[in-house]
């Protein structure tokens, strides 16, 4: 039985180019695979046109590229692309091409699952299954700027860590695969483009400012109120937020970059003046903005989105206390495409990629 070939993408470039030192070659030859590989995205050795016949064999002898197909995917009727997208062991994750006129965000999974518990959100019925590797959350977003130059004629613009899974549970790879968008030899996105949202590890908040990272941070809120935060998202009740508070002030220190809070109302769980105080006082403590979404119904659930007047009533206290505030509506929820209701509803086929 022929021995398993490793992942080439597994390498960096100065093992690269070791390689190509220990076959009598030109160690540049390793710099030019690196840039096949992470500037281009390519995952076949055989486009490697820079490399001879001979040098494109012997990668093929050593090595695999372990890259995700885009198996199926549907549109919305706001122009909104779903993915199913098969990873090389044939589980299967989602990612979203959000097309507006000023941006085109894609937005990315970094789990198979999610470990937490958020009752609101489709994803947590899931069981995590693994993290992604970092090229298996590269390879979604080349794949959503081909898309975006194919369908919108216009190259990604945004980025969010909005997926399925919880990105600070996935640290180290999701990290590294920030490194590889936004390098200049890699894709060269500027970090300023890209968006970390969680549902709110103190402890990785913290480490994330140490580690100084250029990236944005929006937290996944929905209550400033301890018992109600709990109630919706129990895993709460081992992050605290007390803690939270603390890291995300220890984040601003470090970065003096603001946050985003995202919040949605819900009818009988958080639409009490209450709550709005707690959320206005929060935010007066924490330099921060407040994106309220629009609620999208997932199976199973009983939750309802507030009534406008209690929506209203946040944008009126958050905005006579000078916090900057917007309501954002919800793209694809046709396709089941939205915040929330990411389920795999859409399985893979085995079909292959899609050519776009």
């Amino acid at each position: 039985m022929e021995a398993s070939k490793k992942d080439i993408r597994a390498l960096e470039k100065e093992e690269l180019q070791h390689f190509f030192q220990q076959h009598k070659a030109p160690s540049f030859k390793g710099t030019q695979v690196y840039q096949w590989l992470w500037q281009k995205g390519v995952h076949n050795f055989d486009l490697m046109t820079n490399l001879s016949l001979d040098h494109r064999e012997l990668l093929k002898q050593h090595f695999e590229i372990k890259h995700i197909n885009i198996d199926q995917q549907q549109r919305s009727s706001d122009g909104t692309i779903k993915n199913a997208v098969q990873l090389h062991d044939k589980l299967v994750v989602e990612s979203v091409l959000i097309p507006t006129s000023k941006r085109i965000t894609a937005c990315v999974s970094s789990q198979v699952g999610c470990s937490l518990d958020c009752v609101f959100c489709a994803t947590a019925a899931l069981k995590r299954m693994r993290n992604l590797n970092a090229d298996e959350i590269y390879d979604q977003v080349v794949a959503m700027d081909q898309q975006s130059n194919y369908y919108f004629e216009r190259p990604l613009s945004n980025i969010v860590f909005m997926g399925m899974g919880e990105p600070l549970m996935n640290y180290k790879n999701v990290l590294e695969a920030i490194d590889k968008i936004t390098h200049p030899e890699g894709l060269g996105m500027s970090p300023k483009r890209i968006t970390l949202s969680t549902s709110g590890i103190p402890k990785m908040i913290r480490k994330m400012a140490d580690d100084q990272v250029k990236f944005g941070l929006a937290v996944s809120l929905h209550s400033a109120r301890q018992e109600v935060r709990e109630q919706i998202m129990p895993f709460a009740t081992k992050f605290p937020l007390s803690e939270l508070s603390e890291a995300l002030t220890h984040w601003y220190e470090y970065t003096k970059k603001q946050i985003t809070f995202e919040y949605v109302v819900w009818e009988g769980v958080n639409d009490q003046k209450e709550d709005i105080q707690a959320l206005v006082k929060l935010c007066r403590q924490i330099p921060s903005k407040v994106n309220l979404i629009q609620y999208n119904a997932i199976d199973n659930s009983s939750m309802k989105q507030a009534p406008k007047e209690v929506i209203d009533a946040y944008i009126h206290a958050l905005t006579q206390a000078r916090i900057k505030v917007t309501y954002r509506r919800s793209r694809g929820e046709d396709i089941a495409a939205a915040c929330g209701q990411l389920a795999n509803k859409l399985e893979a086929q085995g079909k292959g990629a899609i050519n776009i």
